[in-house]
């Protein structure tokens, strides 16, 4: 018995050996953390790509891909959120409740961040791999109701220059500049 585990703990730690399956981990830490659960996957990248410098650019793929998805979670999501908001407001079309709530809502700061939206539209999402941000304008997008295909190519872009940009320097540029 004593041997069985001893061999399946070894099995196992084989198998979630990060070069072995780093890719799928990187997708799934990358998807998660997209979404708006606090996650972060750029130390699963990183760690990754210091262990297996060729993998570089498959490590940088996958994680836009799972990170890109995570944000069309949160864009559905928002997408989700408002048909939600749209039926109850039509069984309660008199609430007094929603009247007072659409008081409260909006001002100066909820006009303008509306506007340049609206303005921007689907290339605010350029900016989606921001921290604390950049997960909640995912589903904004979604409550928006921004064209979905745009909104993923947008999403993707700054994501693969953000994993690209913060990936390299760590590794190879700011080693060079004395910072080890």
């Amino acid at each position: 018995m004593e041997a069985w585990t001893h061999n399946t703990v070894l099995w196992l730690l084989q198998v979630l050996a990060l070069p072995e399956i780093g890719l799928s981990a990187i997708f799934i830490i990358s998807l998660v953390s997209a979404t708006l659960l606090p996650l972060g996957s750029e130390p699963a990248v990183l760690a990754y790509v210091t262990l297996a410098p060729t993998m570089f650019w498959a490590a940088i793929v996958v994680a836009t891909i799972g990170n890109t998805l995570g944000g069309a979670i949160s864009y559905w999501m928002g997408l989700g959120a408002v048909k939600t908001y749209e039926t109850w407001r039509e069984k309660h079309p008199h609430d007094d409740k929603q009247s007072h709530y659409a008081q409260k809502t909006g001002g100066r700061w909820h006009q303008q961040i509306s506007q340049w939206l609206q303005k921007l539209g689907p290339k605010a999402l350029l900016f989606s791999w921001l921290p604390i941000v950049g997960d909640p304008l995912c589903a904004i997008a979604g409550w928006m109701r921004m064209p979905l295909l745009p909104s993923l190519i947008y999403m993707a872009i700054g994501k693969f220059l953000r994993y690209t940009i913060m990936t390299a320097a760590i590794i190879w540029i700011l080693p060079h500049l004395g910072w080890a």
